[in-house]
Order: C-alpha cells, then sequence, then structure tokens
C-alpha cells in the first residue's frame, strides 16, 4: 500500500510539472539530456563485452568485431553532447542567479548541491559495502580493485563538476567576447594535440582532457544564446564538424573509433583529443537542427512527462546503472553461467536480456535512492 501511494504520488507531481512547464521552455534539451544518458546506460550493459579477466570485471568494447562499429561511435559517442546541454542549460542557469541579483556563490550552491549530494550517497553505500566486504570475504581486493567499471559514472562527474565550477568565469568570457571566446579555446584545443602529437609533449593530452569538455560546453553557450538560429551556421556546424573529424582520422595518429578500443594505443576519451571537440561541433549542428522537430514532440502530454519523470531521477539513474548490472552479473554467475567474453552469435543473442534485467533492477534502486536527489531540487526550486 505505501509503495502504491509512493507511486501516486510521484505520477500526481509529474503531471503537475508538466502543466506548469513555462512555454518558453526548450523541452528539446530535456530530451536530449535523457536519451544521451540513456544511451550511455545501454552501452555500458549491452555493447560492452562485460566479463571477468583474471577476477576482475572488465567492459571491452567489441567494435572492432562490427563491420563499420567504429562508424557507429561517430553516433553513440553522446558525452560531447551531454557537455552541450551542460553548458545551454548552466547559462541559463547563471543567467537568471545574475538577474535575481546574485553571483558565483549561489549558482555554484545551487549547482553543487544537485551535484554533490546524491553522489555522495552512492559514495557513502559503497564505501560500507567495501568495508562489510573486506571484513567477511576472505580474499577481497577491494571494489576498486575488482569491480572499476563499477564506478565509471564517476569520472562523468568529475569532469561535469570541473565545466560548473568554471561557468562564473567561462560564462562572462562568453558574455564579453561572445563565439571569439569559444573560438580561441578551441584553437588552443588543436594547438595542445599538435604540440602532444608532433612535438612528444605528453602533458598537453592532460591540458586538453581538462579543456576538451570546456570547449563542449562553451558550444551549449552559442546555442542558449542563438548563435546557432540561422538554419545555414546550424548545417555549418553540423557537416563542418564532421569533415574535421573524418580528416582528422584519416591520420595515423588518431583512432577511427570514439570509444576505447583493446589494442589502441591511444584513446580519444583519455587523455581527450581534439578529435572529441570536432565530434562536438558536430553534434551541436546536428542537434540544433533537429531541435524544432523534437520541441514539437515534446509539446505531446505522454512523451514530455516520460521526459519529466526520467529527468527527474537521471542522476540517479547514471551514478547506479552500473550497480544494478553487477548485481544481474553476480546472479547469472551464482546460477552457474558465465558471461561471455567474445562478441560471438550467442552473446548478441542475449543482448536484450542485458538491458531488460539491469533495468528492472535500476527500477529498485532507483525508488531507494532518487528520493535523495528530488529532495535536493525541491528545496532549490524554493529557493
Amino acid at each position: 500500500m505505501a509503495s502504491r501511494g509512493r507511486l501516486g504520488e510521484a505520477i500526481a507531481r509529474v503531471d503537475e510539472l508538466a502543466e506548469a512547464t513555462p512555454a518558453e521552455r526548450n523541452r528539446a534539451v530535456d530530451f536530449l539530456r535523457v536519451a544521451a544518458i540513456c544511451v550511455v546506460v545501454v552501452w555500458h550493459w549491452a555493447l560492452s563485452v562485460n566479463h571477468r579477466r583474471d577476477g576482475t570485471l572488465v567492459n571491452p568494447n567489441p567494435v572492432e568485431d562490427v563491420p563499420g562499429g567504429w562508424l557507429l561511435t561517430w553516433f553513440l559517442q553522446v558525452m560531447p553532447l551531454f557537455f552541450i546541454i551542460g553548458g545551454y542549460a548552466n547559462l541559463t542557469g547563471w543567467d537568471s542567479v545574475r538577474r535575481a541579483g546574485q553571483g558565483a556563490v549561489a549558482f555554484l550552491q545551487r549547482r553543487l548541491s544537485r551535484l554533490l549530494l546524491p553522489a555522495l550517497v552512492f559514495a557513502v553505500v559503497w564505501v560500507a559495502i567495501d568495508a562489510v566486504s573486506r571484513a567477511t570475504i576472505e580474499g577481497y581486493e577491494g571494489a576498486l580493485t575488482v569491480m572499476p567499471l563499477l564506478f565509471t559514472p564517476l569520472w562523468f562527474l568529475g569532469a561535469y563538476l570541473w565545466v560548473t565550477l568554471l561557468v562564473p568565469i567561462t560564462a562572462t568570457l562568453h558574455r564579453r567576447f561572445g563565439v571569439l571566446a569559444t573560438v580561441v579555446l578551441g584553437l588552443v584545443v588543436a594547438g595542445a594535440d599538435l604540440g602532444r602529437f608532433a612535438a612528444d609533449q605528453e602533458w598537453l593530452g592532460g591540458l586538453n582532457t581538462a579543456l576538451v569538455w570546456v570547449f563542449a560546453h562553451q558550444l551549449g553557450y552559442l546555442w542558449r544564446d542563438g548563435v546557432l538560429e540561422p538554419v545555414w551556421r546550424r548545417w555549418a556546424f553540423a557537416f563542418g564538424g564532421l569533415a574535421v573529424l573524418a580528416a582528422a582520422t584519416t591520420l595515423d595518429v588518431y583512432p577511427r573509433s570514439m570509444v576505447s578500443i583493446p589494442g589502441e594505443d591511444i584513446s580519444h576519451m583519455l587523455p581527450t583529443t581534439a578529435v572529441i571537440a570536432a565530434l562536438a561541433v558536430s553534434q551541436v549542428g546536428f542537434v540544433t537542427l533537429l531541435a524544432p522537430a523534437l520541441s514539437r514532440w515534446m509539446e505531446r502530454k505522454r512523451p514530455w512527462r516520460l521526459v519529466i519523470a526520467l529527468g527527474s531521477v537521471l542522476l540517479t539513474v547514471f551514478l547506479w546503472h552500473m550497480t544494478a548490472f553487477l548485481l544481474v552479473f553476480l546472479a547469472v554467475e551464482g546460477l552457474g553461467f558465465t558471461p561471455g567474453s567474445e562478441p560471438t552469435a550467442e552473446w548478441w543473442a542475449l543482448r536484450p536480456f542485458w538491458i531488460v534485467a539491469p533495468a528492472l533492477v535500476l527500477v529498485v534502486l532507483v525508488a531507494i535512492f532518487a528520493p535523495v536527489e528530488q529532495k535536493v531540487r525541491r528545496a532549490l526550486a524554493l529557493n
């Protein structure tokens, strides 16, 4: 009865938010945020070859085993898109804070509370699980050693925390210099890669790991401020970025895949390369071309309610999706089955199971932990 009551309250809350949506809200941004995280979750669950290697859970990508698989990563590597959307949302939030006569402290308090409190709960729970496991399981080496893929979400949060902390600076530079601020940053990113690979300055890879995500975030500023309003600019960004991406990946130094592949000396993600910046340029072009149609679709009640429902628990979904996967993985092992280490026909046939089963477990985890995220959102909405 209590669970039904909570479900009823949740549905009523979603209906209330749907009815209260301001007419000027860019619903396409909300849809794309949810869609990007869903792509990441499904990729981690079903499109990585999750298996044990010498007792450690690993998740290599089977891109090389799929004909043209590298090309799919140009569309399914959505991390740049999430930072673009973050830039759009953060500039909106920054402008709102400034209109209220507040500054960096108020902005960061709101944004960091949303990010850090749900993440803190995740960390506390897993520290406790790890401590109990060390005390009770002989030979247990620790979650970071045995199950590093479990903490995949945390690198993203760290990067997003970094760009959020910089918003008072980057938004101010954007307001003062406009497109020039983004162009200069893009040139710095390109120059850092040139120095890294042409002059063998590996430390520049670390610099670009910090800057590429800021660049993607800045592209969200351009979208938010209407710089991409002319349709020709959207096409220029979409195919200009794609052309740079295609040209760069013909060079020996850059892999064609936008995700890590076993055996490759270089990954575009870590250290992050300028190719990811080119991908971000292409993505902002394509999504702004699609945005009007997406916004019209989001005017419909059912899809918009679904986006609101998922959006209200999105960080919880992201933090806990690999925990849900782990619980299913351990259950499968407990039943005497061994998840495959190669993308065979049997492996592909089991992909629906590795989407549905973790999703069912994730529903339970979200029901347990999402109230933290939702309470933070409601508290911030009242301030």
